[in-house]
């Protein structure tokens, strides 16, 4: 839509999900499906860039940063866990961000919300 920012485009994708609420952590706006599944890294301690955290499956850490490592990054605090760093100032391929963001969505939810996702 005209006239959004990239952090109201994440948001609309966010909470499309089935039972996803917002609320600040840790001083950014997050997404939750009983647990956390998304965070705005909007310059995160002078960081110079506006992105998300989500935790990814398996593997998926290193093969998004490895094939762009000027989109996907690994995360402070989380990135050791398997979570991905995903820039959203970059012009990025929404429906991209979309399918990432359901994968992270998927890693944390529960399976009654799961099923609403996946019947």
């Amino acid at each position: 839509m005209a006239g959004d920012t990239a952090v109201d485009r994440l948001r609309r994708i966010c909470l499309a999900l089935p039972g996803v609420s917002e609320r600040v952590s840790h001083g950014e706006v997050s997404f939750f499906a009983g647990k956390q599944f998304a965070t705005v890294d909007d310059h995160h301690h002078g960081a110079d860039r506006l992105a998300f955290w989500c935790p990814a499956r398996a593997g998926a850490q290193e093969q998004l940063i490895g094939e762009d490592p000027q989109q996907y990054f690994r995360p402070p605090y989380v990135g050791h866990r398997g979570w991905v760093g995903v820039r959203i100032d970059l012009d990025p391929d929404w429906d991209e961000i979309a399918e990432i963001v359901r994968d992270a969505y998927r890693q944390v939810a529960p399976k009654r919300l799961l099923a609403l996702l996946d019947p």
